[in-house]
This record gives C-alpha cells, sequence and structure tokens, in this order.
C-alpha cells in the first residue's frame, strides 16, 4: 500500500464552521490540536465554511459535535476525547485523561 493509499485509509475530520460569526479561527485552532495529537492517525482535518450559526465536527460523515446540540463549542479535552473513542479507544491521551 503507497503512502496516498494510506492517507486515504485513515479517518478525515471536517469541522464545518460558520463565517458570518467568524469562527475560521477557532475552527482552525481545533484543527491544529487534533492534527498535533494525532498526528498521522488520521488522514487529514477539513475546515469547511458555512453560515446560519454552524459549528460542527464529523470524523467519517458521523456527527461528534454539534455546537447547538451540544451547548456550545468543545473544550479540547472533550474534542480530543471524542475523536479518540472514535478512532483509537485504547489510546492513553497522558494529561488530558486525567
Amino acid at each position: 500500500m503507497s503512502k496516498a493509499d494510506n492517507a486515504a485509509a485513515r479517518p478525515r475530520v471536517e469541522i464545518r464552521y460558520c463565517t458570518q460569526c467568524n469562527w475560521l479561527l477557532r475552527s482552525g485552532w481545533m484543527a491544529q490540536e487534533l492534527l498535533s495529537t494525532f498526528g498521522t492517525d488520521l488522514g487529514g482535518v477539513t475546515l469547511a465554511p458555512g453560515t446560519g450559526g454552524i459549528f460542527e465536527i464529523w470524523i467519517d460523515g458521523e456527527l461528534l459535535w454539534e455546537r447547538k446540540r451540544d451547548g456550545g463549542f468543545p473544550d479540547v479535552k472533550a474534542l480530543k476525547q471524542r475523536v479518540r473513542d472514535r478512532i483509537a479507544p485504547d489510546r492513553d491521551l497522558g494529561h488530558l485523561d486525567r
């Protein structure tokens, strides 16, 4: 399997954010945190602009977080734990799990 095939097989995260609400920086920061923690365990993180107050985090078509449904924005600990639980449940997140 080539490196490109391997990347295509790894989970992909999509962060859908509202441009009207100026949530690009928040979305970019969350993408950076996920890539810093999970690195090559992810196939990529995509930022998808939207409108109407949208803020959603998806992984391989599964909704992990929705601002309206879940009562605001995830803190980084909750976000990383949800991603970990989906892609590598046995992985220890160090101080975030304490």
